[in-house]
């Protein structure tokens, strides 16, 4: 586990974003065509397989919680820009601390 280059990192957050691409896919998917259902299996199996690769090169804790605090985070400001969801000030501190929390782990992953 001693690569801690960018590229290991980069695969995480990339399979965040797919992750929040698949959440966001199951609002739309029930009741429309199959192709939306293979989009969103298309976007978590990405997901998936980016997380994996990242995980060969990074401590599991520290990856899995970027990963997943890149699609909660994610999602929920999505959920506020496109849906018209709640903006309360306690919620965006909540969704902040998410964002800390993930950008302290990777700073401090070598630890």
């Amino acid at each position: 586990m001693g690569n801690f280059s960018a590229g290991p990192w980069a695969m995480v957050g990339l399979a965040g974003l797919f992750e929040i691409a698949g959440a966001l896919g199951l609002k739309y998917a029930w009741g429309r065509g199959p192709l939306w259902k293979l989009a969103v299996i298309a976007a978590m199996a990405a997901s998936l397989f980016l997380l994996i690769r990242g995980l060969r090169d990074l401590p599991a804790g520290s990856a899995y919680a970027v990963w997943t605090g890149i699609g909660a985070a994610g999602v929920a400001v999505i959920g506020i820009i496109w849906f018209g969801e709640s903006a309360h000030p306690f919620r965006l501190f909540f969704i902040a601390l998410v964002v800390a929390g993930v950008a302290g782990l990777r700073l401090t992953a070598r630890l």
